[in-house]
């Protein structure tokens, strides 16, 4: 949508306004529809602005009595409001407070499909809010688990699989240092494979490869006696998502994930069965991704990676000097006398 258009659209919801002919409730459903109409991909924050303007005049001519109809404008509103980019959290607390308050309605009058869509958005927008310590992910996560109930696998495959993407990242953002954390790391990983269920690399590779690519992280990072085990299957993860992230096509979630890969690879055994061997092979695997990886993050500027990744380089170079000086000690080393 140009920004003309959008512009034009504006005007013409508030045009309506004056149109003598129309019913309250059809003003009010037109200022919605051109409403969504202008948070459909929008060209600008201005758009996204306009439409919360239009649902906040189509709820105050909005009859007292159409009470489920408020309800479904205050979502919709909500959805304008996450959509808004801000360093501040005010939006996303007038979000908060707008998917509350339909929720109070919706859940007495509403279908169980748009209850289950508004507890996925508001369980979004705490899981945003905790990183800004300004809710609970404990809260997020309860939602998310409510609106599973109807969100099911069979019945609603790509609700089913974001709700698990989000759930499993949740897990994961809470503290590991206790039992519990062990816990919520297994049911992260569960939540991962879950997703992959219903999300297939044919038919959306680009989250098919997303989803590989968090499990390989979850599996990698995971509290557990089988963590060779647990990295043979990131590694197996990663090489998913590779199927889709290329260099050519997609060259920083490549690097992103040639880098997660490089990390599995140096936690492991050349030879899983005779561990003793040492991991000479995987860490000069590694080392090759991570200087592919920094050098696809140096051509796209971010530095922050490049300076992370040439400190990982030196570690790796120094390992494999010193495995490299004791296998020469090892077979040139002086007699004892």
């Amino acid at each position: 949508m140009s920004k003309q258009l959008a512009h034009h659209q504006y005007e013409q919801a508030l045009a309506a306004l004056d149109d003598g002919t129309a019913t309250v409730t059809e003003k009010v459903e037109m200022l919605v529809e051109i409403a969504m109409g202008l948070q459909q991909r929008p060209k600008s924050p201005e758009q996204l602005i306009d439409a919360i303007f239009l649902y906040d005049r189509a709820l105050e001519l909005c009859p007292e009595d159409e009470r489920l109809l408020g309800a479904r404008i205050r979502a919709r509103k909500a959805t304008a409001l996450q959509m808004v980019p801000s360093e501040e959290v005010g939006y996303l607390l007038q979000a908060r407070d707008e998917l509350e308050a339909a929720l109070t309605i919706l859940n007495e009058e509403g279908i169980k499909e748009e209850i289950a869509e508004a507890q996925m958005n508001l369980a979004l927008v705490l899981q945003t809010l905790s990183q800004a310590h300004r809710a609970k992910i404990t809260d997020a996560i309860s939602i998310y688990q409510q609106a599973l109930r109807t969100f099911t696998r069979d019945a609603f495959p790509a609700e089913y699989a974001i709700i698990h993407n989000n759930l499993a990242t949740a897990f994961l953002s809470m503290p590991m240092s206790d039992e519990r954390g062990k816990m919520r790391e297994a049911l992260a990983v569960q939540s991962f494979e879950a997703a992959l269920e219903v999300i297939t690399i044919e038919d959306s590779p680009s989250e098919y490869a997303m989803l590989q690519n968090n499990l390989g992280n979850a599996l990698q990072y995971v509290s557990s006696s089988h963590a060779v085990e647990n990295n043979l299957r990131a590694l197996e993860a990663y090489d998913e998502a590779l199927k889709v992230r290329t260099e050519q096509t997609t060259p920083l979630p490549y690097a992103t994930t040639i880098a997660n890969k490089a990390n599995c690879l140096r936690n492991l055994p050349d030879d899983v069965e005779h561990p003793e061997r040492g991991n000479e092979g995987r860490l000069v695997q590694a080392r090759q991704l991570y200087r592919d990886a920094e050098r696809i993050f140096a051509a796209y500027g971010d530095m922050g990676k490049v300076a992370v990744l040439g400190e990982v380089l030196a570690e790796i170079e120094k390992e494999l000097g010193d495995k490299r000086s004791h296998r020469g000690q090892d077979k040139f080393g002086d007699s004892p006398v």
